[in-house]
């Protein structure tokens, strides 16, 4: 019997890692007055979301948010494509890392104002392909300008030693602003019978690749297998994330009182419970599976609880709205160009109270307790 495959497995360890982002607020909440004799106030409630606030003065109408984001290791599968095809993959790669900093930005209503680039090498002859480094500047502008930001500026260090030669490490931070404060979404804006709108994926973003690189080690022609679809195992991983900042402007437009938001990355769907209040989020419908989730669990093998537990599996964002919202979520998807053409949605369950945090998927029998998410 084939050994299924776990993400702990390949050597990535969420509850290793939980433990020192716990850890790491609790010593970030004891600085929270240093900032007091600028005229700016943390908002502590922030601590453990995707977003960290800062309001200026109460006198301010504005909040400031700050993000600080990591691509992971998607461009080692660019890097292997690029060596494979001789396409380099890597305007791909630069939306990734600009659509993980600014889907964080967004969930508690903040939108980005300026986005920086980090971009650490292992050799410096790394910069000499001047086909790869094109392709990553116009993939950053273009990311930016499909998060109505401006990209401003960036570090690019040579970590020899740190960084093996071949290889980059991409990150990024951006500043924004939830303005007016009345858009802040935030936890505590959570109400019984909210509606559960999973917003659509383009395959696997920038989460789960250790895994899926793990899986193509496993076959005959790597990145190269193709998917039941026609396309290749590495064209597919290599999507670039969506970008989810049109849609919450968008929505906000059409009246669409969001009361929360998640940016479903690391730990899947059980994601879905960062709030702190014992809600249980049930999920009753499923978004379209994608093929690359499906040859995925294939070839891992990867039973359902490790893929949604870990996976977007085809929902790349929620949104949590009152359900008589719900209408005008479609009117956007509808008659907005950007949102037409790369985003879907699924009215996929509700929230109801409950004595304890948990996420529900009725369809595939499973159920993860508040444990299983130990962010904060």
């Amino acid at each position: 019997m084939t050994k299924k495959m776990t993400y702990a497995s390949v050597g990535v360890d969420y509850t290793a890692m939980d433990a020192f982002k716990r850890m790491a607020q609790t010593a970030a909440r004891s600085t929270a007055g240093n900032i007091k004799r600028l005229g700016f106030r943390v908002r502590k409630e922030s601590y453990g979301e995707s977003a960290f606030l800062i309001d200026p003065t109460d006198s301010i109408p504005y909040s400031l948010a700050h993000v600080e984001e990591g691509l992971g290791t998607k461009n080692l599968v660019a890097d292997a494509m690029y060596r494979l095809t001789g396409k380099s993959y890597y305007d791909h790669i630069a939306q990734d890392t600009v659509a993980m900093i600014v889907n964080d930005m967004i969930t508690l209503g903040a939108l980005p104002i300026s986005v920086a680039m980090h971009l650490a090498a292992g050799n410096s002859n790394w910069f000499k392909d001047e086909e790869r480094c094109r392709d990553l500047i116009l993939g950053w502008k273009n990311a930016c300008n499909l998060a109505r930001c401006t990209w401003g500026g960036g570090e690019t260090p040579t970590l020899k030693d740190i960084i093996v030669p071949e290889a980059v490490i991409l990150s990024g931070s951006a500043i924004g602003a939830v303005k007016p404060k009345r858009r802040l979404m935030r936890p505590e804006n959570i109400q019984h019978g909210d509606a559960i709108i999973l917003i659509s994926s383009s395959g696997i973003h920038a989460n789960g690749l250790t895994m899926a690189r793990k899986i193509a080690d496993k076959l005959q022609d790597g990145y190269l297998t193709k998917l039941h679809d026609g396309r290749t195992y590495g064209e597919a991983l290599l999507d670039p994330t969506l970008i989810y900042v049109p849609l919450i402007e968008h929505c906000w437009g059409e009246g669409v009182n969001i009361h929360y938001a998640v940016n479903i990355t690391g730990h899947g769907w059980r994601k879905l419970m960062r709030a702190t209040q014992p809600f249980a989020y049930i999920i009753e419908c499923l978004p379209m599976q994608l093929p690359i989730f499906d040859f995925l669990q294939k070839h891992g093998p990867v039973d359902d609880a490790e893929a949604y537990g870990n996976f977007n599996m085809g929902a790349g964002f929620a949104l949590y709205v009152p359900e008589a919202d719900v209408k005008n979520i479609w009117k956007v998807l509808r008659y907005d160009e950007y949102c037409n053409k790369y985003l879907s949605a699924c009215n996929a369950g509700h929230i109801e109270r409950s004595d304890e945090k948990k996420v529900i998927i009725k369809p595939k029998g499973l159920e993860y307790s508040g444990d299983a998410l130990g962010v904060r």
